[in-house]
């Protein structure tokens, strides 16, 4: 379960783990075993936990005072998980995470993190390469939401991850674009007619 995230931070990294960097970092993480539909984390708890997907996918959202579901993202294989804000400030989160299939994940504590930042070069820098990676995608999900139409948003889902197509129903995909199921149902039968 561990090489999988060895392999990770070296491909993001762009360096080899140390045989002492991946003693550290398997001491750092624990084994988490999830089953689908339960939750890592709740509204209204502290994250007291980063999750890398070594298996499986979640989603975060949160509830409106209508009820209704707003996904904030998804995760899937090789995708870290919490509520960053959560984690980082011990505040209470006003999101959900759960996981949408059976799952194995990679958890750390927030000391945890910040032992092996000072641990480990090769790990220190994949946090910094996803960090960016993150800032670029949350850019680009605020662009989206506030300045394309939903056939526009669609698309770009699609051509960005397709995998998400594949792998989470529509009315979860419709939830994360923003977008009604009808709406969703609308959209993609005119991008079939086109």
């Amino acid at each position: 379960m561990h090489d999988t995230l060895f392999k990770y931070i070296e491909a993001k990294a762009g360096e080899n783990l140390t045989d002492i960097e991946k003693n550290v970092i398997t001491t750092a993480f624990n084994r988490k075993r999830m089953r689908k539909r339960q939750y890592f984390l709740h509204e209204g708890d502290i994250c007291k936990y980063v999750g890398f997907i070594v298996k499986g996918s979640a989603r975060m959202f949160s509830v409106d005072q209508k009820g209704n579901e707003h996904i904030m993202r998804f995760g899937l294989e090789g995708w870290w998980m919490s509520d960053q804000e959560s984690f980082i400030n011990l505040t209470p989160s006003p999101y959900y995470v759960e996981m949408l299939e059976d799952s194995e994940l990679l958890v750390i504590t927030y000391a945890g993190l910040l032992e092996l930042k000072s641990k480990s070069r090769c790990f220190n820098t994949m946090l910094d390469v996803i960090y960016k990676f993150q800032t670029i995608a949350i850019q680009k999900r605020i662009g989206a939401a506030i300045g394309m139409s939903a056939e526009e948003r669609y698309f770009d889902l699609s051509r960005t991850y397709p995998q998400f197509l594949e792998r989470f129903p529509m009315n979860m995909i419709a939830s994360y674009l923003g977008l009604s199921p009808e709406t969703l149902s609308r959209v993609r039968k005119n991008v079939v007619h086109k």
